[in-house]
């Protein structure tokens, strides 16, 4: 299916399920009008697993909203939470949408309040159902309209149940539907008298499409009413299109306020600027275009402000556009400022790769100064009711030590943003003095502005950003600094959460790794452990040698899928059964066998691979199974070494009823044998069989004994590499006289 790649590019929806499509459709709007919404939608699971898409979208411009059209269940959105759990999301206004969700309100940084209702029929969970409406703050979403919402959900799971038992599609592929939304009671003839009496005029429904242009419009565009009626404005006027102008268009379509911005316009005009302002209206939007010569600055662009003020009245609006057309901005500068206002995209992605503190800090220094001109940052963290200095960059020398470890009834700017909730902005050192008589100042020029890091409802800490110069704080800026806020305590909550687990991992992890191996005659063995240097650290690599009762010796060598506490806490149950199977006399096919089964029966939502061998110590002979794990190698006395050919079954945790082949050599006087995980061989975008290789010639040249310098060696270059995203376990074995 062809994809939307610009505001002006309509969706294709050729192959759409009709019938999934109608119920859908007035399954939206029907919720849209049950609870005063002013647009609604439904998303569906799609055939990708964990993946949310967007299916019919109704009463707002459907374009303007693609960079929510996919919905990783994962992501800390709304949507994505109302699936997960399965509960009901209600966000009345913007700030308890940047408490709990700041990348929502980073990228819609408008006043509106949205619902979100998952669609669910017993244990099937379909999608979820989305309105959105006028804020409402700092007053909950009502009883009424919850029950309404659950009611238009409920009404849509048995709609989707009953078609899926009729064989429909209930899954969803491709882009989403538009649908029209119902004209408002006053109709579209209230943009079009407000359109007559503007110069340049076009009045534009609540899906974007032409309603109508009065004639001085038609001559400064050189098209005629007939050419553009009733056609998407960013299909009739492609230049509109630009992804600089996309934020300007969803404030004009979502927070009821004017909005002004300039644009160039295309090839019919090249070079020529037009200054564009919108006007909202329950109908539709009144858009008004203005030319003028390139200026050479370029003006504020904000939501709800103009260079005439705000227009309240048809006159007000039309002495704002006449006093506004020569008001205009350079292309790229508007692209410049879009991209610093929503900067938060980038900052979002750089958060999630970082997992300590310090790396969180780093990225908010190189993301979200530069974005806002800021020269200073400061991130306190909060810890039994004191708050401590974490990072710092730019502040002088000393100066933020003497605010170190203050508590919370300290009036300090930096304590009180985050006991109160809310950001605090000065303009210039001057008002914070003002503000704050008393308190010692790094600077007597400059703006400081004091953000609260609250996650998910709980203080994390405060964060100060500094500036050299005094400087205003315009509504945007200060909505999605704040929204960023969130953003970065999330991240430092992860930290502190990962900080806390590795430890904890860390700690099973040791305890659970043998901390020395049996010593017997006729063979020697040796373990190595090397954890991961990204992410957790710590995973569910393991190695043992069980002395069993029939006097034979067990080699095993296994790896859980997965890091942190969870993976080494399953590693622990499977040694621990091997363990035990090997004990009781259990055949290799038997002891594989008996752990697979053990870690279907857990359900941890894991598999792991293991190689198990049992070994008799004087006659060489060896018997093993193998479940997905990587080939063992073996060196011959004479250097010679081979990788082996074990036949083998799934992973465990997999098949119930897998088997496990068992396959026999002989291990000669002389010869080593090397078992391992694959973090020893594997490194991204490289083959794992060049790898596999790399460590086969490496085990050649080594000297067969002593077995610990032999391990010390194979195990060096990757214990060298500072960036190894897995752990890596290697046993070797070696058949002495």
């Amino acid at each position: 299916m062809a994809r939307a790649d610009s505001v002006g590019a309509a969706p294709d929806t050729t192959d759409a399920p009709d019938a999934t499509a109608q119920v859908l459709a007035r399954a939206a709007v029907n919720a849209m009008e049950a609870v005063g919404g002013y647009a609604g939608g439904v998303y569906l699971r799609s055939p990708t697993t964990g993946l949310l898409l967007m299916a019919v979208f109704t009463g707002l411009p459907l374009q303007l909203f693609r960079p929510w059209w996919r919905m990783q269940v994962n992501r800390p959105y709304p949507v994505a939470e109302a699936y997960r759990s399965g509960q009901a999301v209600h966000l009345p206004d913007a700030e308890s949408a940047m408490s709990r969700f700041p990348q929502l309100a980073a990228g819609l940084p408008f006043p509106f309040g949205s619902l979100h209702e998952p669609v669910t029929a017993g244990t099937e969970r379909f999608g979820v159902l989305l309105v959105l409406r006028e804020a409402t703050p700092g007053i909950p979403v009502g009883t009424a309209d919850r029950e309404r919402l659950r009611l238009a959900a409920e009404q849509l799971a048995t709609e989707l149940t009953a078609l899926s038992a009729a064989g429909a599609p209930v899954v969803w592929e491709g882009h989403p539907v538009g649908v029209p939304a119902p004209p408002p009671e006053t109709g579209a003839e209230g943009a079009r008298r407000a359109a007559d009496r503007l110069a340049q005029a076009v009045s534009l429904d609540r899906q974007g499409r032409i309603g109508y242009l009065n004639t001085a419009a038609e001559t400064l565009l050189g098209l005629g009413g007939p050419q553009l009626h009733g056609r998407l404005l960013w299909e009739a006027l492609p230049w509109l299109g630009h992804p600089a102008y996309e934020d300007h268009f969803r404030a004009g379509f979502m927070s009821g306020e004017h909005v002004h911005f300039a644009a160039r316009r295309g090839p019919q005009a090249p070079g020529e600027w037009v200054s564009v302002d919108l006007y909202p209206a329950p109908d539709g939007v009144t858009l008004t275009l203005g030319t003028s010569a390139k200026p050479s600055y370029a003006p504020t662009i904000q939501a709800g402000r103009s260079p005439a003020g705000n227009a309240d009245t048809a006159a007000d609006t039309e002495a704002a556009a006449e006093a506004g057309g020569d008001v205009f901005a350079d292309l790229d500068a508007s692209a410049d400022e879009a991209s610093a206002l929503y900067r938060p995209v980038a900052l979002a992605i750089a958060l999630t790769e970082a997992v300590t503190a310090r790396q969180v800090s780093a990225v908010v220094t190189q993301e979200l100064l530069p974005a806002f001109g800021g020269r200073q940052l400061a991130i306190y963290l909060l810890d039994e009711r004191h708050l401590y200095l974490a990072w710092e960059t730019g502040f002088p020398r000393g100066f933020l030590n003497r605010f170190d470890g203050v508590s919370l009834d300290v009036r300090l700017p930096g304590v009180e943003t985050l006991t109160t909730g809310r950001p605090m902005f000065f303009e210039s050192m001057q008002h914070l003095a003002a503000a704050y008589p008393g308190i010692p100042l790094d600077a007597d020029v400059g703006a400081r502005a004091f953000l609260p890091l609250i996650a998910s409802g709980r203080p994390v800490g405060s964060c100060i950003l500094g500036f050299d110069s005094p400087r205003g704080f315009s509504a945007e800026e200060r909505t999605v600094l704040t929204a960023l806020a969130g953003l970065i305590a999330q991240a430092l909550a992860r930290a502190r959460r990962y900080d806390s687990e590795a430890a904890l991992a860390r700690g099973l992890q040791s305890a659970l790794l043998p901390h020395r191996l049996p010593v017997r005659e006729h063979v020697d063995t040796v373990g190595r452990y090397l954890p991961g240097t990204q992410g957790m650290e710590v995973g569910g690599d393991w190695y043992d040698v069980v002395e069993t009762g029939a006097g034979l010796l067990a080699l095993v060598i296994g790896d859980v899928q997965g890091h942190g506490v969870a993976a080494a806490a399953t590693m622990g149950q499977l040694r621990s059964a091997v363990r035990a199977f090997a004990l009781s006399g259990s055949t290799p096919e038997q002891v594989v066998s008996g752990t697979n089964q053990l870690l279907i029966d857990l359900d941890p939502g894991q598999f792991a691979s293991c190689c198990y061998m049992s070994l008799d110590p004087e006659s060489g002979c060896v018997m093993a199974a193998r479940a997905g794990h990587p080939q063992p190698l073996l060196r011959h006395p004479d250097g010679r070494t081979e990788v082996l050919d074990l036949a083998g079954g799934v992973v465990l945790g997999i098949d119930p009823e897998a088997s496990y082949p068992v396959t026999e050599l002989r291990l000669t006087v002389g010869s080593v044998l090397a078992l391992y995980t694959d973090g020893l061989v594997e490194k991204p975008g490289i083959d794992i069989d060049v790898g596999v290789e790399r460590l086969r010639r490496a085990l050649a040249a080594a000297r067969p004994s002593p077995l610990t310098e032999t391990a010390d060696r194979l195990i060096s270059e990757a214990g060298s590499t500072a960036d190894r995203p897995d752990d890596i376990a290697l046993l070797l074995a070696s058949r002495t006289d």
